[in-house]
């Protein structure tokens, strides 16, 4: 059972997984210090189980959290299904593979209380590093740019913050797309924000650790050796490419 009661749940905290039992554990044992630290036992945590053959669900059951089955080849179907089930009046959402600092709910309570910011993300660092994920990490930033003028911003991600009310106001994530789902929210979330004469902002005080899984699967070089797969997946409507690096992994 989720250490949070129903009616006084403040965060919903939305964790898609796909055969994550290396990482899960991890990723759910640091929300909970998050909880402990920050958030008074008032949070419930969603695991979105999407096509698992492993032990995902098993292990999301023993931190207390609620388990959604999902069979979508669809990650913002995956992250929908969740937030479907939040409680929450404010909703994150945490890939299986991330870490969040324990200070992060506290950060996002604050910038939301504030009334300066809609929601935002938060800017990750792998855990480790390389020449070639530098270098990649650049190639992807250039591959981006023209987003980033045209929004006259720069979007951060891997956790996503907002009130569950603007979640549903944009209507959560587009489900059309098959990967750059993450970009196209934020993306949505900083305009329904412009309306309201809020910004898109950016956890700063929180130390979000990511992993450098896709490196260390794909090699470090791997998106730019295969700059084509990579300008595919960034069309975000590619099947053939989101299988190949996402759906089919695993």
């Amino acid at each position: 059972m989720n250490s949070a009661a129903e009616k006084d749940v403040l965060f919903s905290v939305v964790v898609p997984a796909h055969n994550e039992e290396q990482y899960i554990g991890k990723c759910l044992q640091c929300i909970r210090k998050a909880e402990t630290e920050s958030a008074a036992g008032r949070v419930q945590i969603i695991v979105a189980a999407n096509r698992c053959t492993d032990r995902t669900a098993e292990i999301a059951a023993e931190y207390g959290a609620k388990v959604i089955e999902n069979e979508d080849r669809c990650i913002a179907s995956v992250r929908n299904a969740g937030a479907k089930a939040a409680k929450g009046k404010i909703l994150v959402t945490v890939d299986a593979d991330t870490f969040i600092d324990t200070c992060t709910f506290r950060e996002i309570r604050e910038n939301l209380a504030g009334g300066k910011f809609i929601g935002g993300g938060a800017m990750p660092v792998f855990d480790r590093a390389s020449l070639g994920i530098a270098v990649s990490s650049f190639y992807i930033l250039l591959l981006m740019l023209p987003r980033i003028f045209k929004n006259r911003a720069m979007l951060s991600g891997a956790v996503f913050w907002c009130k569950k009310t603007d979640f549903d106001a944009i209507g959560g994530f587009n489900e059309s797309l098959v990967s750059l789902e993450d970009l196209d929210f934020a993306e949505r979330l900083l305009k329904h924000g412009r309306r309201s004469g809020k910004r898109y902002g950016t956890l700063k005080k929180s130390r979000i650790l990511t992993s450098a899984r896709k490196f260390d699967q794909f090699g470090d070089w791997y998106l730019l050796k295969n700059r084509a797969l990579t300008k595919a997946i960034f069309t975000g409507k590619d099947r053939s490419a989101a299988d190949r690096f996402y759906y089919d992994v695993r």
